[in-house]
């Protein structure tokens, strides 16, 4: 396949996924019934994200040309470790793998291990030759580079295992945000899909916020009214009532609307069901800080407007890092 070939079959993958045809719905129930953090709206959340920011023609062929790619890129086999704490998360790695010729030999997490083998297969359908350029297995061995996304604990094996190979390794990351007191409501209810997406697993989800002195918290607090559901959710439930539990129990300061705790904390990373804020003074201050820390994705609000966090472009590359470029470089 040259690149027309390839860029023509992913946007065939876009309109498929965007068709939701009966397959399709029965492959996303599989990996909801398997894992119960991937509830159907937010495996839809993604589909259309995938579907909108990337399998788009004129989006494809932008970004193939921003690299100058032709069709004497690849021949290398590279493997990619994916995480799976959101439905999907590791398209843009395949995405980037395909794009440039590349063949690719995927492990799974065992998260999300229905919804891209299901695809997969329907490209292979599709196209018979795309199966010499993506294969699923339970190990990596022999592959000529290594994209491997995990927590901190893991990126340390990855590091060990990989040291003798060209890899981009990726750790724990998460995304803030930003607020001047004056945001609308409809600031504040983009800000909400920010921080509850996904139930908040994903890097691109807002854990932490920082807000000046003397804020108000009622109108943000509001704002969550749209993820009430939440409630319903076991899981989820579960982790709001332990971490209530620990509030009270150490007496300290809390604030919720009874499924998200809002708590003032250092860190940016916050469990599941919570909120950590921070106040700030100078917010050019502030912003500097931040671009300083290794482990912010996103700062919602000035990388990009409230509501967009979960909407990444081709070029919105995880921790940074260009992996078209890493790739052409093997």
């Amino acid at each position: 396949m040259n690149l027309q070939n390839r860029i023509k079959l992913l946007v065939q993958l876009g309109e498929y996924l965007h068709s939701n045809p009966e397959e399709w719905q029965w492959a996303k129930q599989r990996a909801f019934e398997k894992n119960g953090w991937f509830i159907p709206q937010f495996i839809d959340l993604a589909t259309n994200n995938i579907t909108t920011q990337f399998l788009q023609e004129d989006k494809l062929t932008n970004w193939a040309n921003h690299y100058h790619l032709d069709n004497n890129v690849g021949g290398k086999n590279i493997g990619i470790v994916m995480a799976g704490n959101i439905p999907l998360v590791g398209f843009h790695d395949f995405l980037s793998v395909f794009i440039t010729g590349h063949r690719q030999t995927i492990k799974l997490s065992s998260k999300d291990d229905i919804l891209f083998p299901f695809l997969i297969d329907k490209i292979t359908d599709w196209e018979s030759d795309f199966k010499n350029y993506v294969s699923v297995a339970p190990m990596l061995k022999g592959c000529d580079a290594y994209i491997a996304t995990g927590s901190n604990n893991s990126a340390m094996h990855f590091d060990y295992y990989f040291s003798k190979y060209p890899c981009i390794v990726r750790r724990n990351r998460s995304s803030v945000a930003i607020l001047k007191g004056d945001e609308t409501m409809d600031e504040l209810k983009k800000l909400s899909s920010d921080i509850h997406s996904f139930f908040g697993l994903g890097c691109r989800n807002v854990t932490k916020i920082f807000v000046p002195k003397e804020y108000d918290f009622v109108p943000l607090l509001k704002s969550f009214e749209d993820y009430k559901y939440f409630s319903d959710h076991h899981k989820y439930k579960n982790n709001y009532d332990y971490y209530l539990t620990i509030q009270i129990m150490n007496n300290r300061f809390y604030m919720t609307n009874e499924h998200t705790l809002l708590t003032e904390s250092e860190s940016i990373f916050s469990p599941i069901s919570q909120l950590n804020y921070s106040f700030y003074e100078d917010v050019d201050d502030l912003i500097k800080s931040l671009r300083e820390s290794d482990e912010i994705q996103c700062i919602d609000g000035v990388d990009v407007p409230f509501g967009k966090a979960q909407s990444p472009g081709l070029m919105d590359y995880a921790d940074g890092v260009d992996t078209v470029q890493f790739l052409l470089t093997l």
